[in-house]
């Protein structure tokens, strides 16, 4: 017995220092101004799911070396972005043949509690093997979609399981082309999923409580990379969701469906014929009755109009738009985003959503000196959140920049290289002040690994 203990407390001091050398702490975050709007960051798309956030006042003014660094955290593999609730941040990746789910303060990143389970996945293109959807946050609870399909519900207090579910194995879900990577979304006790599983399970509705199943959408289309959303369409409350997974021929479109009860409203096909295509864009709720779709494959973008009776008409289409995986964010009757489906040819754009209008389509680029070396980069397939009356934006090489778009073009303000690395595709994270960023590869300036990095970003 005496040896047995031992051998675990031998486990735990080793854990417990390679967490902490993991984790580096820097400088304390400034207060918050007294007169300080806040908000949680549940879900990767935000409170609102609209990549905006309320916050405010935000820094204005960035340092010549950047906005100060709190604290960093080596992390392992996978895209997905941290959440948010209250002081506690939930981080989900891949470390040690393990998806791991780790508890940390948010305000100086000490660890709080951490969940793990085996994975067994290696992506067929050779993008990282670690998990793509972002944990959700809802009531105290953590939803957790793996890459591989494992659907786990923790304590945000303790970590603690709560239930769990091999939805691979239940539902006979395909691997797709990277694994699983659609986010959950909360419509009161359900928790609605794009799963693609066999037999036509589309969508499914679980019990958030208990994980027991309450619904089922049967459909042809699989389970696409973009997340579902909820919306009010004519007084009811909807689901949007894009799908479309791995399939020949290629299919998959809009379904607008009852929340609650699984009930199919709308089934619209907007999918490229190419067998390659991959669906990550969510669908885009421009109020009452327009949602805008678009892919980067070959169709493109549309614009439609939900009637009364929840029958649709195309009030456009421009097959010259087509957004990879970003959320496009709407800001005063114009969509900004980033249509391309590489990193070369990626292109910012505004358009006015309403008539379909392209007021401007153009490379957005500068000068930079890396480790002395005068490199010209570009914003290439970046994401962008919507902060007070300007756009943060995280390029996919680490440059932060902010940047004042009108529907007569963009100005750049603030500039900073946090980084420079590849595959800084993941959506930073914004709350009380603090910005998270996520470095998905080994830094070529310093060689530090991959990261998940706290920035002050408080104003006065």
């Amino acid at each position: 017995m005496t040896k047995i203990s031992n051998f675990v407390w031998f486990l735990f001091f080793c854990f417990s220092s390679f967490a902490e050398e993991r984790w580096t702490q820097f400088l304390a975050p400034k207060p918050l101004s007294k007169s300080a709007v806040v908000e949680d960051w549940p879900r990767f798309n935000g409170l609102a799911d609209n990549a905006k956030s309320l916050e405010s006042p935000l820094l204005q003014k960035w340092p010549a070396e950047g906005p100060s660094l709190v604290w960093s955290l080596e992390k392992g593999d996978g895209y997905a972005s941290p959440a948010i609730m209250g002081d506690i941040l939930v981080l989900f990746h891949r470390m040690n043949g393990q998806e791991v789910a780790e508890g940390r303060d948010a305000i100086s990143g000490a660890p709080l509690w951490e969940y793990s389970y085996p994975v067994d996945y290696r992506d067929r293109y050779g993008y990282s093997a670690g998990p793509r959807a972002s944990p959700v946050i809802f009531q105290n609870r953590v939803y957790l979609h793996g890459v591989t399909a494992w659907l786990t519900c923790l304590n945000l207090k303790t970590g603690e399981l709560i239930w769990k579910r091999d939805l691979t194995k239940e539902y006979k879900v395909p691997q797709y082309f990277f694994g699983k990577g659609s986010n959950p979304i909360v419509c009161g006790d359900v928790l609605v999923l794009n799963l693609g599983g066999g037999g036509r399970q589309c969508m499914v509705g679980f019990d958030r409580k208990s994980g027991k199943t309450l619904w089922i959408l049967k459909d042809d289309w699989g389970a696409s990379y973009s997340s579902p959303v909820l919306a009010t369409i004519h007084g009811r409350l909807v689901g949007l969701a894009m799908t479309g997974g791995e399939s020949r021929p290629a299919t998959g479109g809009l379904l607008i469906f009852d929340p609650k009860t699984g009930e199919k409203l709308i089934r619209f096909p907007w999918r490229s014929k190419k067998y390659e295509s991959a669906t990550a864009c969510p669908p885009v709720f421009l109020g009452d009755q327009y949602v805008f779709l678009s892919e980067c494959y070959e169709k493109g973008s549309v614009l439609l109009r939900i009637n009364e009776d929840f029958s649709y008409e195309v009030v456009w289409e421009n097959s010259d738009i087509g957004i990879h995986w970003m959320t496009p964010v709407e800001n005063e009757s114009y969509l900004y985003g980033v249509s391309g489906r590489h990193q070369q040819g990626a292109e910012a754009f505004c358009l006015n959503w309403k008539t379909g209008e392209v007021l401007w389509k153009e490379f957005i680029a500068w000068q930079e000196t890396i480790q002395g070396r005068e490199l010209k980069l570009q914003l290439f397939r970046a994401s962008w959140l919507l902060l007070e009356d300007r756009f943060l934006s995280l390029s996919e090489f680490g440059s932060l920049l902010r940047i004042k778009f009108s529907p007569s073009g963009w100005k750049i303000e603030e500039r900073t290289q946090l980084f420079f690395a590849p595959e800084a595709w993941t959506l930073p994270t914004l709350s009380r002040g603090l910005l998270y960023i996520m470095q998905n590869d080994t830094d070529r300036m310093s060689g530090r690994s991959k990261r998940l990095l706290c920035y002050d970003f408080r104003g006065e």
